[in-house]
């Protein structure tokens, strides 16, 4: 009597056990989960990236997505973020290592030809593809002000080498910085169309060949 006691206990606390068990969200890898969200939106951009998409690649529900990283906004902020520190501050390091504006834009230019169309993951930058077509006003109003804020670094970059008579004191920072941003822009897209590292390269001399010369 007491042995079958025993046996009944046990086995309800074996049931219970594994009702827990099925219960219990399946812990994941953070850093691994939002490696893949950052993938999936540099591929697609923010609007074509839904929350199904994103828990697809994931490999996470939609709670452990939620309760991990907030709704899909805060997840992009969140790879806006890991995007810059890990693929997208090539240019800020050209800008403040190399002893001029010239030798800095020349190597960001070089630097974009190569890293927009590194092979194993989406051409192009992340910042300028994800504003396409995106409805999302805040969204595309925190990519514009990343954009615009990375022309005002090369804009203050070329002023001081005006300042310090590296450049002509006539040379227009702010255009000529304006013309870089566009120079940037317009390799991304057109790595994402198909142009090879060399091409961009290519593109890249042709577009230093207008800077002034002190």
């Amino acid at each position: 009597m007491v042995s079958g006691e025993k046996s009944e206990r046990s086995g309800a606390a074996a049931r219970s056990g594994a009702a827990r068990t099925r219960g219990r969200p399946r812990s994941f890898d953070r850093a691994t989960a939002l490696e893949a969200a950052l993938l999936a939106f540099w591929e697609h951009g923010y609007e074509a990236t839904s929350v199904s998409d994103l828990t697809r690649v994931m490999d996470i529900g939609a709670p452990s997505l939620y309760a991990a990283f907030g709704d899909k906004r805060s997840l992009f902020e969140e790879v806006v973020q890991e995007y810059g520190a890990r693929y997208g501050s090539f240019g800020d390091r050209a800008l403040a290592e190399e002893p001029t504006a010239r030798q800095g834009v020349e190597r960001m230019l070089r630097e974009a030809a190569a890293e927009y169309t590194a092979p194993g993951r989406p051409h192009g930058c992340l910042v300028i593809h994800a504003a396409a077509n995106c409805s999302t006003a805040e969204v595309e109003e925190s990519l514009r002000e990343r954009r615009n804020a990375n022309i005002a670094s090369i804009e203050r970059r070329i002023g001081a080498d005006v300042a310090d008579g590296a450049l002509p004191p006539d040379t227009d920072a702010a255009a000529l910085a304006r013309y870089t941003g566009a120079m940037i822009q317009g390799m991304s897209q057109q790595a994402r169309d198909g142009a090879t590292r060399a091409e961009l390269e290519a593109l890249a001399e042709i577009a230093l060949a207008v800077w002034p010369r002190g």
